[in-house]
């Protein structure tokens, strides 16, 4: 995996570049200080820009979208992008619901873009029997030619069974995890993401070369920052990425 390099823009938007293919998750390019409605009267303030502009990212094989029906994982910019990328991967719901370019895939099916396995895996969003009110969500597992190692994306997820299973189907070099330990007022104490000590114990079983924390700034519903997250692993185990910087990890 010497050739990888990711781009953190902010929230969970990242700019992969892998094998020679430029992947771009979760699209979030808004700028700060509007208000986003998550269902159910909950919602959620942007309190961070991008640190790189989606004019200045070049072009864009594919569009990773782990949802399409949340704002901190796809905003009113990061729409207006997607049409102009060849394919959008997504949920199969959430395909359903943007049509054109967009191609869903349940948990464990595949899809290639250039030479990558694209592999879809299992999330939830949220407590057990979330899913009819919060929605559909994926993971993704990036395989690029010859390699017996992937990189995986968690997608916002809670620590469950389905999350676990990517340590026994798969040998990650690199997690690229949504943390933030997402709640909010209205339900109090429950958790839409992980937390870092959710974090600490899928790792424990994934064993990767590399762990770099996403989607742990920039919105209101995030309540662990980097310093909690931080807090739950031994010192020196993550890689932080300094938003906008092009880092081979």
């Amino acid at each position: 995996m010497n050739d990888l390099r990711i781009t953190h823009v902010g929230g969970p938007t990242t700019l992969i570049e892998l094998a020679g293919v430029r992947l771009l998750t979760d699209p979030t390019f808004d700028e700060p200080g509007r208000r986003y409605s998550f269902g159910l009267g909950t919602s959620s303030v942007k309190t961070a820009g991008p640190a790189v502009a989606a004019g200045e990212l070049g072009p864009i094989d594919a569009v990773l979208l782990t949802h399409d029906h949340h704002g901190d994982n796809l905003d009113v910019a990061g729409r207006a992008l997607l049409p102009s990328v060849p394919v959008v991967l997504t949920t199969v719901s959430g395909a359903r619901r943007l049509g054109g370019n967009a191609t869903g895939l349940a948990p464990w099916r595949s899809a290639r873009v250039g030479e990558i396995e694209v592999t879809a895996t299992p999330a939830r969003h949220g407590p057990p029997l979330c899913r009819p009110i919060v929605g559909e969500a994926i993971g993704f597992a990036l395989r690029p030619p010859g390699s017996t190692s992937v990189i995986w994306i968690s997608g916002d997820t809670v620590l469950f069974g389905g999350v676990r299973q990517v340590a026994s189907r798969f040998t990650v070099d690199t997690a690229i995890l949504h943390l933030g330990d997402v709640r909010f007022g209205l339900t109090g104490p429950i958790s839409y993401t992980m937390n870092g000590r959710d974090a600490a114990r899928l790792v424990e079983s994934l064993r990767p070369r590399k762990v770099v924390p996403v989607h742990y700034e920039g919105w209101s519903h995030f309540h662990e920052g980097r310093a909690g997250v931080e807090a739950a692993f031994p010192p020196g185990t993550l890689t932080w990425l300094t938003p906008g910087v092009p880092t081979t990890v």
